[in-house]
């Protein structure tokens, strides 16, 4: 089980338990080098720009920050706790936050009035799947 760390509320999990929320939890995600990942794939620099500006928005509104990188056709997510030195429920919740709304598909999933972006190449901004 995660482990406390300088009497601070924020657990670190050990790899062995990082690796297993990923595989049961957020699977796209993955772990590498002291932080929890995703690589969103865009269909260009439009899309790059939305993902950014979503998982910015998101991170802000919970207080947790992530390490961005972007091109112009993905952006890779990281995060970790800065101040527990490891990751933490913090980490795993804005994980799951992020993957729900950018990998979000109105009339998908659910009975919506929404129909989602055409199934054309020039309103495609995010490769989902």
């Amino acid at each position: 089980m995660a482990k406390w760390r300088k009497e601070t509320k924020d657990a670190t999990y050990e790899v062995d338990e990082i690796e297993q929320r990923l595989k049961d939890e957020l699977p796209n995600w993955y772990y590498e080098d002291g932080w929890i990942r995703r690589r969103y794939k865009t269909s260009g620099w439009k899309g790059t720009l939305m993902v950014i500006n979503t998982v910015g928005h998101l991170a802000e509104a919970g207080w947790h920050h992530p390490d961005l990188t972007a091109s112009y056709a993905f952006v890779i997510v990281k995060l970790m706790n800065h101040a527990a030195k490891g990751v933490t429920d913090k980490d795993f919740e804005l994980a799951k936050k992020i993957e729900e709304v950018v990998m979000w598909q109105p009339g998908v999933d659910e009975d919506s009035a929404l129909d989602g972006t055409p199934d054309d190449q020039r309103f495609k901004y995010i490769k989902y799947g």
